[in-house]
């Protein structure tokens, strides 16, 4: 495939994972915005993990929140598990890298907190064992994910509410997930600051 062919085939691509996700999940984005501002109206916090480029968007999207995304306002307490190296290493050292998420939770987790797991297959086994340990704790539990074959793989039957982007292809998934970040931050944004 020459390259201009490849360039146009990957945005076609890209753009008709976002449309097939909005279509067929609509009404599951507006169910997590709903969840992160009663979380945060609560006085709880988002705790946000995945691995790779998904720990990436955890780290992106906390940092959307305890700053600001498009409106100058206070912060929102969310919390990237992806990115204190020594719990990290430390986890997978001692005991195994599968644990590196759920002994944060233990350790941070409060029921009134939400966990949301990213991953792009949703079979990452220390994300899997994060949301163990955060409905051992009675957390509220939300998944961005991909798959056609096996939407949300592991992970959807331990979770509250999935965001799955019907895709097998870990590019076109991970821009949608950012896609979805940023939709959750504008929306709770501007449902918690109107007057902004």
């Amino acid at each position: 495939m020459e390259t201009q062919t490849l360039i146009l085939d990957r945005l076609r691509r890209s753009v008709a994972a976002k449309e097939d996700f909005v279509h067929a999940s609509l009404a599951d984005v507006q169910r997590l915005v709903a969840m992160i501002r009663t979380t945060l109206d609560a006085g709880g916090k988002l705790l946000i993990f995945g691995n790779g480029g998904s720990a990436a968007d955890a780290q992106h999207l906390a940092a959307e929140f305890v700053n600001r995304f498009l409106i100058k306002r206070r912060p929102l307490a969310a919390l990237a598990l992806t990115t204190d190296t020594s719990a990290l290493t430390a986890i997978a050292n001692d005991f195994a890298f599968e644990h590196i998420f759920s002994k944060q939770i233990e350790a941070l987790g409060k029921k009134e907190d939400l966990a949301l797991g990213i991953s792009t297959s949703g079979n990452s086994a220390n994300v899997l064992r994060g949301m163990e340990a955060a409905r051992a704790i009675g957390m509220q539990r939300a998944a961005l994910t991909g798959g056609l074959k096996r939407p949300g793989g592991d992970l959807a039957p331990l979770c509250d509410l999935v965001l799955n982007v019907p895709s097998d292809f870990t590019p076109h998934i991970q821009e949608a997930h950012l896609f979805i970040e940023h939709l959750l931050c504008e929306l709770v944004e501007r449902q918690m600051f109107p007057q902004s």
